[in-house]
């Protein structure tokens, strides 16, 4: 296979530190691999079932919880998320906007101005605030400026831990404990949560520890973390450890219209909506385009929760219109293309510029196995 023949040259270069791979294509045929190192420092070799930091692929999962609770009419997409969480002090957000990434909320470290960075910096809101408590992450987004108006600006940030906290007010229970019951026990991903149990640890897949290309040392929690301690966030943004088997039978129950087998989580009607894209609709622009920080090329919009490629897309990347996607900053991403029927997984723990190019290489190399 081409996609088994790059990743392999990138592990031998000693670019990249090990992967797994895995696709499935129309319910007929299935394939699956490990590469390189789990563990660099250990020279562990790459299991299957190595268990990865997904980083901000958890926002799928948060958003698919989220949609659960608009099709059990426990909220609105148009409701304000200061009527279900009275102590957010800005009044103007949506849940849609949340789902949306247009709520004005932004990542602190990543924002153009000196000020929104020292005002997150000041509140510990980091891209993945799993030591925060649910309720000083709800006051320091409400002290941080919002950086557009809302529903007028695609804007990546915090919004998906701040919809991670508003399914816990809903649902009154823990984020983690919501998503187990109804998303990931149902679907049998079981080495799927916000902490691994010791019992695991030897699994955890591992980054070098100074990237490659840049010689910098991982970003701490940002871009590694240690998935044993327990956090006082489960966050919604960035906080699942997971594994092939199990975000593969995600992107299959997507893939088939929010059903897995005899399970259904969400109606096709939903799923249709999350991955269609939903700021061409509303007229709202992209400031980069979703795939830029995703793939780093343009042609892509958003849905609820996932990047959706365009029609007469602009995307220097092979693909159907209407596949949706979304990455973690360590390296992960997963693709469906509803067209050609078929999902792929691909994760690593690689965080750092040479992140972009392995995804982009896994995408060329899967379709040219495909075609």
């Amino acid at each position: 296979m081409h996609v088994r023949d790059a990743l392999a040259a990138e592990v031998d270069s000693g670019r990249l530190p090990g992967a797994v791979f895995g696709l499935w294509v129309d319910g007929r045929h299935e394939v699956s691999f490990a590469l390189g190192r789990q563990d660099p420092a250990r020279d562990a070799p790459m299991r299957t079932d190595a268990l990865f930091r997904v980083y901000s692929m958890t926002k799928v999962v948060t958003s698919v919880a989220a949609m659960m609770l608009v099709e059990a009419r426990a909220m609105r997409l148009s409701d304000r998320v200061s009527s279900i969480l009275p102590a957010f002090a800005h009044d103007g957000p949506t849940v849609e906007d949340l789902l949306m990434h247009t709520s004005g909320l932004t990542y602190g470290p990543r924002a153009a101005s000196t000020a929104v960075r020292e005002a997150y910096a000041r509140h510990r809101l980091a891209v993945l605030p799993r030591e925060l408590t649910a309720d000083s992450l709800v006051h320091g987004l409400s002290s941080v400026p919002l950086v557009h108006t809302p529903g007028t600006t695609w804007e990546y940030g915090s919004s998906s831990d701040l919809l991670g906290v508003l399914v816990e007010t809903i649902a009154g229970q823990r984020l983690g404990a919501f998503v187990r019951e109804r998303i990931l026990a149902p679907l049998g991903m079981l080495d799927t949560g916000f902490a691994v149990e010791a019992a695991s640890s030897g699994r955890i897949a591992e980054p070098f520890s100074a990237d490659p290309a840049s010689g910098a040392a991982p970003a701490v929690p940002d871009q590694t973390f240690d998935p044993t301690a327990p956090p006082q966030l489960d966050s919604g943004g960035a906080g699942l450890v997971s594994t092939l088997e199990d975000w593969m039978r995600l992107a299959r129950c997507l893939l088939d219209g929010g059903r897995f087998g005899d399970v259904r989580l969400l109606s096709t009607a939903t799923v249709e909506s999350m991955t269609r894209d939903h700021l061409s609709r509303r007229g709202i622009p992209s400031v980069p385009g979703p795939g830029v920080p995703a793939l780093n090329t343009p042609g892509y919009g958003f849905g609820y929760g996932l990047g959706v490629r365009l029609p007469g897309s602009l995307a220097d990347l092979p693909g159907s219109p209407g596949t949706f996607l979304w990455s973690g900053t360590a390296g992960t991403t997963f693709w469906v293309d509803p067209v050609r029927r078929f999902a792929a997984v691909f994760l690593s723990q690689s965080p750092g510029p040479g992140r972009v190019a392995h995804r982009r290489l896994v995408i060329e190399s899967v379709w040219r196995d495909l075609s």
